[in-house]
């Protein structure tokens, strides 16, 4: 679908509309959409010298992901004119780029400066990046918890942490669970572990195993194992294993699960 957005955007001349859609595309894992948005930066570059502070931040993100570190001189012009500009996109990517030392001297005051003008602009990722360069612990939490409420679904995850080490191990269980539910798999180990164990509620085994099953079928493997230690102990019976596989929308992964349990010589 993305694919299809950008071909016809670049059909009807609209460069940084195809540009984004392709970027997006290869967001979401699409090397068509990777290879497309490197070839679009051919229309987006008279774009930026012409003026346009849009394309020339679609230009920056697009050389700093896709391209090779040859193309950072390029990254940084088109960033910091995007910045210049006064475009939050621009902002953030420019503060990226001072705050990392990519093809400059690292700046971690001047992009926080800009980190802030962006999210002043309302620029959610900005938000995120500000997050972990302030110093005051509650603006900090302040900034993620915005940044996630706008969608950033690492940021949900970095807060739950702050909040765990703060020892807010409830409020830290509920941004872990926000954050496995939209696929952040380190928040998934992290939710399904404190069930396990009681952090932040009450022992929950069948929400713990639905966390291991569900990383799971992320292609993540590494709680599994738990979750059979955990049957095999007898610490759930098979329907709390099912419930736990219904949950998780791997059924398939609950009957493996007994079937292993009842491999093993449990009946």
């Amino acid at each position: 679908m993305r694919l299809d957005e950008g071909q016809r955007a670049a059909q009807a001349g609209d460069w940084v509309g195809a540009g984004h859609a392709f970027v997006r595309a290869a967001m979401e894992g699409s090397a068509e959409g990777a290879e497309m948005a490197t070839q679009v930066t051919v229309e987006l570059v008279p774009l930026a010298d012409g003026g346009s502070a849009e394309a020339a931040a679609l230009l920056a993100g697009i050389y700093l992901e896709y391209f090779d570190e040859s193309a950072l001189p390029m990254a940084v012009r088109y960033a910091r004119a995007a910045a210049e500009a006064g475009l939050p996109a621009g902002q953030r990517t420019y503060g990226h780029i001072l705050a990392t030392g990519l093809g400059v001297e690292e700046d971690l005051a001047r992009a926080a400066e800009l980190f802030r003008a962006a999210t002043e602009g309302g620029d959610a990722y900005a938000a995120f990046n500000l997050a972990q360069l302030v110093d005051d612990p509650d603006e900090s939490l302040r900034l993620f918890e915005s940044a996630a409420r706008e969608g950033i679904v690492a940021a949900g995850a970095v807060l739950a942490d702050r909040l765990s080490a703060l020892d807010r191990d409830e409020e830290a269980l509920g941004w872990y669970v926000w954050a496995a539910e939209r696929g952040h798999t380190g928040a998934m180990n992290a939710a399904a572990c404190w069930y396990r164990d009681g952090i932040g509620t009450t022992p929950d085994l069948v929400q713990a195993v639905r966390w291991f099953f569900v990383m799971l079928a992320q292609g993540d493997g590494d709680g599994i194992h738990e979750a059979i230690r955990l049957a095999k102990a007898g610490a759930l019976d098979e329907e709390q294993i099912r419930e736990a596989g219904r949950l998780a929308r791997a059924p398939g992964s609950a009957e493996a699960l007994i079937s292993t349990v009842l491999g093993s010589g449990r009946t």
